[in-house]
Order: C-alpha cells, then structure tokens, then sequence
C-alpha cells in the first residue's frame, strides 16, 4: 500500500472519495505521477518535485499545490473556497470543480517541466 493510500485509508469515506476524486483528475494529466510524503503529507511527486499534496482537517480538506503561483492561476474561480497563498481549501459538501483541479495540476506541471 502506498504513502497516499495508507494515508486516505485513515479518513472517513466521504472525506476519502473527495480526495481520491481529485488524485484521479491529477492522475489524468501526469499518469507517471508517483504516490510520495512531501513536507509530512500524502502527496504526489512528478519528475522528484512535490504535484499535488493532501491533507484532511476538522471542518475542511485541503490540496497543496506547493506553488503560489498555482493557487493564484484559480483564484478568482474559487470565491466560494478557502484559499491561502499555497493552499486550497475545500468540503465534502462544496467539493473542487473538476476544471480548477486540472487547471491548478496543469500549472504545476508547467512549473515542473519548464514548460
């Protein structure tokens, strides 16, 4: 079992299915993506960089970008969530729209890339 797997096998189901949710979207666009700890969290790394990171938390989920400039690229698409300079916040009841989650990885990605 992976790092990410272990990790959303401890959450409840529906916090767990938001999450998966969104790993897949990433999967999506970096296939090669690899389940990984980044800065003490479930994450995915790409090309040995920090994709996407994952942490639940009373009262909200949360993605990690590790980018500002990630989260900058969606922020006016997100009025409803919880944004901070490189963390997206979120519910179970008011999940991500699937197009900000692959705008922010395609950004990410970029970044990786140099592309």
């Amino acid at each position: 079992m992976s790092v990410v797997d272990e990790y959303f096998s401890g959450l409840d189901a529906p916090t767990r299915d938001a999450f998966e949710h969104v790993r897949g979207l990433a999967m999506e666009l970096a296939p090669d993506a690899e389940d990984a700890m980044s800065y003490g969290m479930a994450a995915l790394r790409y090309n040995r960089k920090p994709l996407l990171g994952f942490r639940a938390a009373k009262g909200h989920l949360s993605i990690f970008p590790f980018s500002p400039q990630a989260v900058d690229a969606v922020r006016e698409r997100l009025t409803a969530g919880d944004l901070s300079k490189g963390t997206i916040r979120f519910t179970v009841e008011a999940p991500l729209p699937d197009d900000v989650v692959r705008d922010v990885v395609r950004h990410r990605l970029d970044e990786i890339t140099g592309g």
